[in-house]
């Protein structure tokens, strides 16, 4: 399952008043190059990206932005390329003046931006970069620096996330043995959506509120621990904090005769 297919998942159900439904081309979904853009949409805007198959827009029937080859959008913005073709985007609200509208608008202007081509580039399964931007050089691939306050972000990672994982000397004997450290995630491939989306990801979304974001508790399920509450701004200083840690060093492979 997708990180995608997750996400939608998870807030199919939530609130429909800050999202933006993106009908996406099959191979940009595949890639996971919309699992990589989602996240860092909503840590810039608050608004959620959810992604529905092209071919099943119906003409722009179920979606707000639509994303593929400039082939099937010519009149739309190029927005990114690969190796071998162009996409474009563009809102299929061009003429509305509502919510969706605006929401649509801010996806495309962000896509099409320096900073969206740079949220491109950073996109680097296994090492390799497999996205530009539409036109002029390659945009630097380690992508926008994060812009929260990491001094912050050290001091609410203790809080929040401290009682269950070791985030650094600082508590290194109070984590969880069964939970990985902020070092050691750090050593994962996908560790920035892990970090920006963790409350997505079990256990956190039955006791994690992010205000603007995820939906209240369920009454009849109230959470299993002290609920965790925090905001958007919260999770950029993380993410500031986070990005500044250095990957544990987990040695080299154990290699066998």
């Amino acid at each position: 399952m997708t990180f995608t297919v997750l996400l939608s998942s998870a807030l199919a159900a939530g609130a429909q008043d800050r999202q933006v439904v993106v009908a996406a081309d099959p191979a940009l979904e595949s890639s996971g190059l919309m699992a990589h853009l989602a996240p860092r949409f909503l840590l810039k805007t608050r608004i959620r990206v959810l992604s529905v198959p092209f071919e099943n827009a119906a003409g722009a029937g179920g979606a707000d932005v639509l994303l593929a080859p400039v082939e099937a959008l010519p009149d739309a913005a190029p927005a990114l390329r690969d190796e071998a073709r162009t996409y474009a985007v563009r809102s299929t609200h061009e003429n509305a003046d509502a919510a969706a509208a605006t929401y649509a608008a801010r996806f495309v202007d962000w896509l099409t931006s320096e900073i969206g081509g740079n949220t491109v580039a950073a996109f680097a399964p296994g090492g390799t970069q497999i996205y530009f931007p539409a036109t002029g050089p390659a945009a630097d691939a380690s992508g926008p620096a994060p812009t929260g306050d990491a001094v912050l972000g050290e001091k609410l990672s203790l809080t929040f996330c401290g009682r269950c994982h070791v985030v650094g000397p600082q508590n290194r004997m109070k984590g969880l043995g069964s939970t990985p450290s902020f070092g050691v995630m750090r050593t994962f491939a996908d560790w920035e959506v892990r970090f920006s989306t963790f409350y997505l990801l079990n256990p956190h979304p039955s006791f994690t509120q992010i205000a603007d974001v995820t939906e209240p508790f369920d009454e009849g399920r109230p959470p299993p621990i002290i609920p965790l509450e925090m905001t958007m701004e919260h999770l950029e200083a993380i993410m500031a904090y986070v990005t500044g840690i250095d990957p544990a060093d987990l040695g080299a492979p154990i290699r066998h005769q």
